[in-house]
């Protein structure tokens, strides 16, 4: 392809899994002596397009039904597509399209979390301030990973895998070099792409599986949801982490659940912060989502919190390394391209000004704003957050990161102390200091995979980060634009935006006075007792928040590669593990297509795969399929298709 240096070889190296030794440096795709085009006008204009679409189509679907699909992998592949149909374009500019085109889906997913509660509460906010919130808030996420950005993408290299940044440097790599690399990525995206088009169009079985329990008074549910992109997550994250999320979900669902059933079973009235349906006559999923994300968000707050106050020394570090190259670059010397980024004094404005027009942003009735204590405790809150958001994604991937829970913790957080300052703003002013915490924490997670992908290729920081605030400018204004389109859906719970719904139960709640506060706080305690067990916090945390169903499937992709791992001779390791590593990010990829794709048909009401899906306890198919699409993925990472190429 145009542009790139004919001397490069088209591969990630194995030390792209590996924690390197002190002092040793991770060797990029592209080295620091090469440049190729990066930030071009077409590699904006692709980006700016795929980051609208992507949002608009994840506005919609999280909106219904609560979930989004993640667009790095996507926008990786179109950005590929059409680069190879007009014959140009270079594996940075690629690179750099699926930078801005992620952003979309990310500041999606902070909008939606967030802002409809306005309209649950009756408010009627338009363009403004739908737009300038969005705006804020995703600049927060962005600026915060600068200076971050050496300390949880360069120096925990090896220890956080960012499974979608990894999975998306290969997507684009393997593009890029053809080859048997091309040929396993490629095979993993055919095959993750046919199950989810025969599961959701063909309707053959059912994406989740869902038994229920009810033997000697205890009462559950157990299953997963059989998808590619998770089976492909587990197989990048590795057992460990899997294995301890996984221990989270059965706190919940083996132990807490079938005891609120136990002991409030027999309850004749509604338990709080439930107001209208016995406990004894709601299902499993009703009971997880009416009191145990409660404990789970206690435990995500004290997971983040712990996990902030441990990392803190290597955090001033990675700002101390910030400074030196800033003073670096002002004495003259030459920085390296792969390390060259926005400046510390350029970020500090950014968040400075940030800060002052968050402080005196207008609330919706009143004209008053939140004030600049608020506006502080805004940035005090991203930092946290932004940080937290990107460990999580870098231990167990964007698709399980909470960031609701994070919100939750925030609105707690700032209705206990700003509450009774704004009268009857206080409800909006609480939500406005959380929906840009959630903004920044949405997008700072997408920012990390995104440098991560940036990292493992070689490319120039500085260019990514500013094709990260484009995403966020043409994002932010098409989400203010996408979410009053579904203001009516959202009023008459045609869409159950069911994160919106609980920020708005939280926040109630404390003004209120009736949150559940003994929830929350088990929740903290229980983390507390992982902490002292040297555990991974947040993987437990993030475990217990989450339904069990999400972890099962990870837990699946990463007993995969522990068998690999234990059943292959040392010599043969790497390239075994880099071969499922590429087909589970096929896996990943062509499921995330297919996803978006439909998605988009739901968006313009395209009725063509209509029909009613299997019920959850159709779990004879799904076994079946999934367990095929397991004995694949197997199959390839034991080497029975061939080895990829030999590095150099």
């Amino acid at each position: 392809m145009s542009g790139d240096a004919p001397n490069l070889k088209m591969i990630l190296p194995p030390d792209a899994y590996k924690e390197l030794p002190e002092g040793e440096r991770y060797p990029p795709v592209v080295p620091d002596g090469v440049s190729l085009p990066e930030l071009s006008v077409k590699a904006v204009l692709i980006g700016a397009v795929v980051g609208v679409v992507f949002g608009a189509a994840n506005a919609y679907l999280g909106l219904k039904v609560g979930l989004t699909v993640s667009a790095s992998i996507p926008a990786a592949v179109i950005g590929v597509a059409l680069f190879r149909l007009f014959r140009s374009g270079s594996l940075l500019e690629t690179n750099i399209v699926q930078t801005i085109g992620s952003a979309g889906e990310s500041l999606a997913a902070g909008v939606i979390f967030t802002l409809p509660v306005l309209y649950l509460w009756g408010e009627d906010p338009g363009f403004w301030p739908i737009f300038p919130l969005a705006l804020l808030g995703g600049l927060l996420g962005v600026f915060f990973m600068i200076p971050l950005r050496r300390y949880l993408i360069v120096q925990e290299h090896g220890r956080l895998s960012y499974p979608e940044g990894t999975a998306c440097a290969e997507v684009q790599v393997a593009s890029q070099a053809g080859g048997s690399s091309a040929r396993l990525l490629f095979a993993g995206m055919g095959l993750g792409a046919l199950y989810t088009a025969l599961e959701k169009f063909a309707h053959l079985f059912p994406a989740e599986v869902d038994l229920q329990i009810n033997r000697e008074g205890f009462r559950t549910s157990m299953g997963g949801d059989v998808t590619p992109e998770l089976l492909g997550v587990g197989a990048i994250i590795g057992p460990r982490v899997s294995a301890v999320m996984l221990a989270g979900g059965a706190v919940g669902w083996l132990v807490l659940i079938p005891l609120m059933y136990a002991f409030g079973g027999a309850a004749d009235a509604p338990i709080a912060p439930e107001a209208t349906t016995l406990l004894r006559d709601m299902d499993s999923f009703t009971v997880w989502s009416r009191y145990l994300r409660y404990v789970g968000a206690g435990a995500v707050a004290f997971g983040g919190l712990f996990t902030l106050i441990k990392s803190t020394p290597t955090i001033l570090r990675s700002f101390q390394l910030a400074l030196a190259a800033l003073r670096q670059r002002n004495a003259g010397q030459d920085v390296p391209r792969t390390e060259d980024e926005l400046s510390l004094r350029v970020v500090g404005a950014v968040l400075l000004a940030i800060a002052l027009l968050a402080s005196f942003l207008p609330l919706m009735s009143t004209g008053g704003s939140i004030g600049l204590l608020a506006g502080v405790a805004v940035v005090v809150f991203a930092f946290f957050f932004v940080t937290v958001s990107s460990r999580i994604v870098g231990l167990i991937g964007s698709s399980s990161n909470p960031i609701s829970g994070m919100t939750i913790a925030t609105v707690l957080v700032c209705a206990l102390l700003f509450g009774g300052a704004f009268g009857a703003e206080s409800r909006v002013a609480v939500l406005t200091i959380g929906s840009l915490v959630c903004i920044a924490a949405a997008i700072a997670g997408d920012t990390s995979q995104d440098l991560k992908t940036g990292f493992l290729l070689g490319a120039t920081p500085r260019r990514q980060q500013l094709g990260e605030v484009v995403g966020v400018i043409t994002a932010a204004l098409a989400m203010s634009t996408v979410l009053a389109l579904f203001r009516e859906d959202i009023v008459s719970g045609a869409f159950k935006a069911p994160q919106a719904n609980l920020i708005k139960l939280v926040i109630d709640g404390v003004l209120d006075g009736d949150l559940p506060w003994a929830l929350v706080l088990s929740g903290a305690a229980m983390a507390f007792c992982v902490e002292i067990m040297g555990l991974p916090t947040l993987a437990f945390a993030v475990g217990l928040y989450l339904p069990v169903h999400l972890a099962t499937p990870i837990m699946v992709g990463g007993l995969v590669r522990l068998v690999v791992e234990v059943m292959t001779r040392e010599e043969e390791r790497d390239h075994r593990r880099e071969a499922g590593v590429l087909f589970a990010s096929g896996l990943i990829a062509g499921a995330a297509l297919v996803g978006v794709f439909g998605a988009a048909l739901t968006f313009f009401e395209v009725g063509w795969f209509d029909g009613d899906p299997p019920p959850p306890d159709a779990w004879v198919p799904a076994a079946l399929a999934f367990g095929a699409l397991t004995g694949a993925l197997v199959w390839v990472a034991m080497g029975r298709p061939g080895a990829p190429e030999t590095h150099s």
